[in-house]
């Protein structure tokens, strides 16, 4: 009888069935993630239109572009604190107020001054709720998908970034350039009523405040005391130096390859977007497949930075059109799946400093992205500078990223033995 119950219990015990991913569970965050991409690049197209609408200079015009990258990148782990502090919930609806107002603001500038600031504004909203979007995403989608649950947040962060020039450029021609702005305002509005149902207010507060301004000052650098983190955040600098810093010359490298139109050039962006996109998806679901076999220490780290390598030599260097295009494609395939990889690793390997530790990405992805097209440009030749630069540096972050993932298989295996 015994035996019968046992073999019993045995049959009847079923491994439940790991949980799938629900995209609609996030449409609040992945639609901001969406918009924010678009805001980056929006202004690009318009710029003339701007310039002789203020009365001022497309140069001059420019500068609303550097102060929503500067203001996110230096405010952006500052910001991250706040999320890990007093919650996701908060911190996304005070985030995506703010760029509501920002881009209203952006929409009723009547000069230069007031449109700068307006845009300085639009990535302080973006550097207080992005990195909160991740963190929140990676720490409520189920562990099984949460790789694809990333890379499908960052698809539609690329896709914003692709269609942002052509859309920005469509609404000036249709209502002028303030319709951009205001789209984007009543945009953002919509994802906050989707947001605010679908991101629960946490049970307690996120932490609150301890040890005054060195404590705040600790946790704001504490991404980099983990050693982890740490080598992560330097490879994640050198391999956006290669990445975005030659990307900033790609137009003009094509331009002298094969004497590419401006409307070639757009094309181009298409095939970045398109690779961007596939890459993001990519990674996500290959990250989701090696965790699910136990692999957790991102193994295809050092392969996209050896595809970036391939990728910006065939752009830069190939004979014919169709190679550098594919070139183009594996670039971008590359660089979507490496963002996606270093995004898992910021939400899981520091479970209590997630929004900092993406927020210090996006930071250092700005500071590689500077470093780099420095670099190119010193280049007399753009096309050679980006040939060495971007292949060269693709290589040393790909060794960086082997380390890591080194580095990261010795700690499971220290922390297996362990509990052995």
């Amino acid at each position: 009888m015994s035996d019968v119950s046992d073999l019993t219990e045995r049959t009847d015990t079923t491994v439940p069935a790991p949980e799938p991913l629900r995209p609609l569970r996030y449409a609040g965050v992945f639609a901001l993630l969406f918009l924010f991409g678009t805001e980056t690049f929006l202004v690009s197209p318009l710029l003339p239109t701007i310039a002789d609408s203020i009365g001022s200079t497309e140069a001059a015009a420019a500068s609303t572009v550097t102060a929503y990258v500067l203001v996110y990148a230096v405010c952006a782990p500052f910001l991250g604190l706040l999320s890990d502090r007093f919650g996701r919930r908060r911190t996304l609806l005070a985030g995506g107020l703010l760029f509501v107002l920002s881009n209203a603001a952006a929409a009723l500038s009547t000069d230069l001054t007031l449109l700068v600031l307006s845009r300085g504004l639009a990535g302080l909203a973006a550097a207080a709720a992005g990195p909160a979007i991740w963190a929140h995403i990676a720490e409520t989608a189920p562990d099984a998908v949460r790789g694809r649950a990333l890379g499908l947040g960052m698809a539609l962060f690329s896709t914003g970034q692709v269609v942002g020039v052509p859309l920005g450029g469509l609404l000036a021609g249709a209502a002028g350039w303030r319709a951009a702005f205001w789209a984007l305002a009543a945009g953002t509005l919509a994802a906050l009523v989707l947001l605010a149902r679908q991101v629960a207010a946490p049970a307690a507060a996120g932490g609150a405040p301890t040890g005054g301004g060195g404590g705040a000052v600790r946790a704001i650098l504490g991404g980099w005391r983990d050693p982890a983190l740490r080598r992560a955040l330097l490879v994640n600098t050198v391999f956006n130096a290669a990445n975005l810093g030659a990307y900033t010359f790609l137009g003009a490298v094509l331009d002298r390859r094969f004497g590419f139109s401006v409307q070639a050039l757009g094309l181009v962006g298409v095939l970045v977007g398109a690779g961007s996109v596939a890459g993001s998806l990519l990674g996500g679901r290959l990250n989701d497949r090696n965790r699910g076999t136990g692999r957790t220490e991102l193994p295809l780290l050092a392969f996209w930075g050896l595809l970036l390598a391939a990728g910006v030599a065939l752009a830069a260097a190939a004979p014919g059109v169709p190679l550098a295009l594919l070139g183009v494609l594996l670039w971008f395939t590359a660089s979507g799946a490496f963002v996606t990889d270093q995004q898992t690793l910021a939400g899981t390997v520091a479970p209590a400093h997630r929004a900092t530790s993406s927020a210090w990405l996006t930071s250092t992805m700005y500071a590689g992205t500077g470093l780099g097209a420095w670099a190119v440009g010193a280049f007399s030749d753009v096309v050679r500078g980006t040939l060495l630069v971007g292949t060269g540096l693709a290589l040393v972050a790909a060794v960086g990223a082997w380390l890591v993932t080194r580095n990261l298989r010795q700690q499971q295996a220290a922390a297996g033995a362990g509990q052995g």
